[in-house]
């Protein structure tokens, strides 16, 4: 059956790689500042297919306000500017030759509640997301030890390290949220 370590190894690695979605979804999350973070994977309809909106134009924060957004193609002008207006970001742009610009406008108290619960709800997701990797390697383990492959001592240790882990990435979200919160309430 399965090593330990392996079993570990692998949850360990499949709980980062929830915290690293986590971290990606949360600077998707507007904020009072403009952060090119923020539409970057932004889908796009370019001719037919859905295109991160990063890899059709150079996006920058030229000032604190304001994203500025160079689209390479002119015929993909209206598509971004399309895909922009049809998000959930709020966002009017302003179009000027082949360059969008989006001015951000401040956050009312209850965007920002709203931006709060939906923090909440991402962290939640992720932790949902770290304790099922658990309950998985925690089957593994009972399987193995089941199977006579591990030692019911070893069995204990081996939970013990998986409870340590799973705790640590945990606190890890919890972190990442309560930082989001307090960038999304900062005036």
């Amino acid at each position: 059956m399965a090593d330990p370590a392996e079993v570990l190894l692998d949850a360990d690695e499949r709980m980062d790689s929830a915290v690293e979605t986590l971290k990606r979804e949360l600077n998707g999350v507007r904020t009072g500042r403009a952060h090119p973070s923020l539409i970057e994977n932004l889908p796009v309809d370019y001719y037919g297919a859905m295109t991160p909106l990063k890899q059709l134009g150079t996006i920058a924060a030229p000032e604190p306000r304001m994203l500025s957004v160079q689209v390479w193609d002119r015929g993909a002008i209206k598509a971004v500017e399309k895909a922009i207006q049809t998000s959930d970001l709020g966002l009017n742009t302003a179009v000027d030759g082949q360059t969008l610009r989006l001015p951000f406008p401040p956050l009312t108290e209850q965007r920002r509640k709203d931006m709060v619960k939906l923090v909440h709800n991402k962290t939640e997701e992720s932790r949902v997301a770290i304790r099922n990797v658990r309950r998985h390697a925690h089957d593994e383990l009972r399987k193995s030890e089941k199977s006579g492959d591990l030692s019911e001592d070893d069995l204990k240790r081996s939970e013990t390290d998986l409870q340590a882990i799973t705790d640590q990435h945990i606190l890890t979200v919890d972190t990442e949220g309560k930082r989001k919160e307090a960038e999304l309430l900062e005036i």
